[in-house]
């Protein structure tokens, strides 16, 4: 039995911060019941391509969606209708959490904010997911993640810096602010939820995009807020470490990870380098940052003289931090990503889909893989049945009233 698997989530959200925060939870045990509008569902169902064949040759879900909806059960209804917003509400008094995405202010019309839902379960755990926040100017500002880049800083440190080709203000590839806010916000539930337990009392988290990627910045906020420097864009080095960048080699490129100045004394013993590693330039770390470029253009014409693997092999076995930049089929073929697991395999329908396993492991509660991301409403029947009590008939003329949909 998962960590979790007393817990139920009601999960009103879509897109993928929120999303990836529930399927976490749904990984460590919980009942995730995630709520879709009726004919549309989760936007992400429609990201694509790619998507994935249906049994009858057309193009079903995007793939997009399988990002971060396994252990889920769907249920189709329409809460801007009265009667599906009553549904919701019974079903949030069920539950121990309730998790979800909309702008600040949408839930309140339907009767599913925090204040509303608490009322009738007071132990509730109510956690909103928004681009900056229930507070402050921007509190009705739409955030998606590419905004939040922005917005947030971390676009400004990444990129080719000025005067380089192709230089401008870059994202990250995916879409990272996402998916640091849907961890942050999983760390939270668990916290409230062991509050719960000792207490019995539920609590609000308000939990923004803009939040988390600030608190992302890591080394380069303190960089500015306690060292008076405002980071710049570097292309692929580091502000605070030298060399720890990317070099062209003679067939491709390496990743050199120098984090102290024993590695470098050792990489410079491994090329026969010695003398750079007791130039008082280059001694120290501190030494290196301050001669950024003295060294790099020291490093460039030897790292081009042979290929990526000959690298590796001569430096990892002098203990010098080191590696390939690898294509994504690369990453899911490499012995290691094997030999842990970093794939899974799920049944969905007529066919199996492969995912991206779970990252905890846990000797004693690991995750476990109960059901594929759903069709939409694939569990309507089942959720409204067995914790509403709702009867066959009640369903079907729900049904037919268009106030849920049925997979």
């Amino acid at each position: 039995m998962g960590a979790l698997s007393h817990i139920r989530v009601l999960d009103l959200s879509r897109v993928l911060a929120a999303p990836f925060a529930t399927q976490i939870l749904g990984d460590l045990g919980a009942d995730i019941i995630k709520i879709e509008k009726p004919g549309e569902g989760d936007e992400t169902r429609a990201f694509g391509p790619p998507f994935l064949e249906n049994s009858n040759g057309e193009a079903g879900d995007a793939t997009y969606f399988f990002t971060a909806n396994r252990n889920k059960k769907s249920v189709a209804i329409d809460f801007a209708k009265p009667a599906g917003a009553e549904l919701v509400r019974r079903l949030a008094r069920r539950a121990h959490v309730v998790v979800e995405n909309f702008k600040t202010g949408t839930l309140e019309k339907y009767g599913l904010d925090y204040a509303a839902l608490s009322a009738g379960n007071p132990g509730l755990v109510y956690c909103s997911l928004t681009g900056f926040g229930h507070t402050g100017p921007y509190k009705e500002k739409a955030g998606y993640d590419y905004l939040i880049q922005g917005m947030g800083g971390l676009m400004s440190v990444t990129g080719q810096p000025d005067g380089f080709p192709g230089a401008e203000p870059m994202k990250v590839g995916v879409a990272i602010s996402d998916l640091v806010t849907g961890l942050y916000a999983a760390n939270a539930i668990q916290a409230a939820l062991i509050h719960q337990a000792r207490s019995g009392e539920g609590q609000s988290i308000d939990m923004a995009l803009f939040d988390c990627q600030a608190a992302a910045l890591a080394n380069q906020a303190m960089n500015y807020l306690s060292g008076g420097m405002l980071p710049q864009r570097l292309g692929n080095a580091h502000p605070n470490i030298v060399p720890y960048q990317v070099f062209a080699t003679k067939d491709g490129h390496l990743i050199l990870a120098i984090a102290n100045d024993g590695q470098f004394r050792r990489f410079c013993t491994a090329t026969k380098m010695e003398n750079v590693s007791t130039d008082p330039r280059f001694a120290t770390n501190a030494a290196r940052v301050a001669h950024r470029q003295d060294v790099v253009g020291i490093l460039g014409p030897v790292f081009a003289q042979r290929g990526t693997a000959e690298w590796i092999a001569l430096l990892e076995q002098a203990n010098v931090p080191c590696g390939p930049i690898n294509r994504v089929d690369e990453v899911f073929s490499d012995q290691q990503a094997i030999a842990r697991g970093l794939t899974v395999s799920m049944p969905r329908g007529d066919r199996d889909v492969t995912l991206v396993a779970s990252p905890l492991r846990l000797d004693k509660t690991p995750p476990e893989y109960r059901y594929a991301p759903p069709f939409l409403g694939e569990h309507t029947r089942q959720v409204l049945s067995d914790i509403l009590g709702l009867s066959a008939e009640d369903i079907a003329t729900l049904a037919k009233e268009n106030v849920i949909a049925l997979g």
